[in-house]
């Protein structure tokens, strides 16, 4: 895949650590090269730029105050919360500054009736559940690094999870944000109701990959917790028979919480490192149900016929929540577990169209044999997004190179398919020379109308998503 000049602005005129020092942060502005080296990539480690300086703000006027200053001094920033973005999201460009959010982590309020809470951004996701549990509540979308992830890069890169086939996308539990565009300007985007009135400027928002500005207040809405939720395991003895598998309970009119596939390499590496017991084969499907209780038993027992039906070697299902958390804890790993096969891997991030996920899953394993490289799939089987991780060793002549090769066919295969080139990870850095595989030259101009009508000077997160690009050949 080819890698993107992170390098792509000169530093702006006169110093920009002089005008941050104006802002009074003392220690809290960072600007030795040991403090920058840290954030200057996030989990996807290929793209790297050391910042000019980095801002640990910890109010929201210093974080409001700082944009104004880069506005005026027309220095580049990008906001930073846990970096576990993989497609390069929070690197900085030449000059720039780092805005790390992570200080700003408080629940605001919380309203159990209504069902909502107000979030800063550097907040962890599973804390937003942790502190809403006591109410019978839980937020809902759930990435894989949801005990690290900050929720104002959840916004940024409308994060989805395992449990989002049938909960929705981040998108769909955020109600409102207090922001502050590029130019320093503060904004309320939505409510806090579920039925907002007006242009929807949220949902312009959420998923914007930083380039609109930075959130300073997240309102969420929140979920009930399901009375019974019943975890089953099926085993299969082809990688294509599980993916037959999901059609075939999407297709018989049940909607469970989550789906997710491991492959026989997953399995290994989950084995290796967390330990959940999982029964060994070419292919473990995952399957929760959540509900009322009696609901969900005969929803169980339908599941058990669907899943003998096709092809299931072994199946068991748990009620049990430490058994369910081991079970979960050995799939949300997955990404990396993988270290424990191989010194280096790219994660992909594609979407397929459920129909056709049996069909990409055999082509991703012939092109895994004809390039020579092991591929580890892991994904969220129900809505067709696919996470193939592709080991190689790095230290090899020319590893890299064909890894990110066969990566980039990965990525051409899924839009051949009728699907997308991301479906929670993001654009970034990574992604943006693959846009025009999905968008038209008149799409691609809209979008950069857009973030020129928000940020003239493409202050904000510069170089990622619609920065200029060559397509791939």
């Amino acid at each position: 895949m080819p890698r993107a000049d992170t390098e792509q602005r000169e530093p702006p005129a006169g110093s920009a650590v002089g005008a941050l020092r104006s802002l009074g942060l003392g220690p809290r502005l960072l600007t030795s090269p040991a403090a920058l080296t840290a954030f200057g990539s996030d989990a996807l480690t290929a793209f790297h730029q050391r910042p000019e300086a980095v801002v640990l703000a910890e109010t929201e006027q210093e974080v409001i105050d700082t944009v104004r200053l880069c506005h005026r001094e027309g220095i580049p920033f990008v906001a930073r919360g846990s970096g576990t973005s993989l497609s390069g999201g929070s690197v900085p460009v030449a000059g720039g500054i780092v805005i790390a959010l992570n200080r700003l982590d408080r629940v605001l309020a919380l309203d159990p009736d209504a069902r909502t809470a107000v979030l800063q951004p550097g907040i962890i996701n599973l804390d937003v559940s942790r502190a809403a549990a006591p109410h019978g509540l839980a937020y809902a979308p759930d990435p894989s690094s949801q005990s690290v992830c900050s929720l104002g890069g959840n916004v940024a890169f409308n994060s989805g999870g395992a449990h989002c086939l049938k909960h929705g996308m981040t998108s769909n539990h955020v109600l409102g944000v207090k922001a502050v565009l590029p130019d320093g300007e503060v904004v309320h985007l939505g409510s806090d109701s579920v039925e907002p009135i007006g242009p929807d400027w949220m949902g312009l928002f959420c998923g914007s990959e930083g380039l609109f500005g930075i959130a300073l207040q997240i309102t969420v809405r929140l979920i009930g917790v399901a009375e019974s939720t019943r975890t089953a395991l099926a085993v299969y003895e082809t990688l294509e028979s599980a993916g037959e598998a999901v059609a075939r309970i999407v297709g018989a009119g049940m909607l469970p919480v989550a789906m997710e596939i491991m492959d026989a390499l997953a399995i290994e590496a989950a084995e290796a490192s967390v330990k959940p017991g999982y029964p060994k084969g070419a292919a473990l499907l995952i399957v929760e149900l959540e509900g009322e209780r009696e609901e969900v038993g005969a929803d169980a027992a339908r599941l058990d016929e669907l899943l003998r039906a096709s092809g299931a070697t072994q199946i068991t299902s748990t009620e049990d929540p430490d058994e369910r958390a081991l079970i979960w804890q050995g799939r949300k790993s997955a990404f990396s577990a993988v270290g424990w096969l191989a010194p280096d891997y790219i994660v992909q991030d594609g979407v397929v169209p459920r129909t056709r996920l049996s069909e990409a899953l055999a082509r991703i394993g012939r092109m895994s044999a004809e390039a020579g490289i092991r591929v580890a799939n892991v994904f969220h089987a129900g809505d067709g997004n696919l996470h193939p991780l592709i080991l190689f060793d790095g230290s090899e002549d020319g590893a890299v190179v064909r890894a990110e090769e066969l990566a980039a066919d990965i990525l051409r295969l899924c839009v051949e398919l009728g699907g997308s080139i991301t479906g929670e990870h993001g654009v970034a850095v990574e992604k943006r020379a693959f846009l025009s595989l999905m968008f038209s030259d008149d799409d691609l101009a809209l979008m950069r109308r857009l973030r020129h009508a928000v940020d003239p000077a493409a202050l904000a997160n510069p170089g990622k998503m619609l920065e200029p690009a060559p397509a791939p050949a």
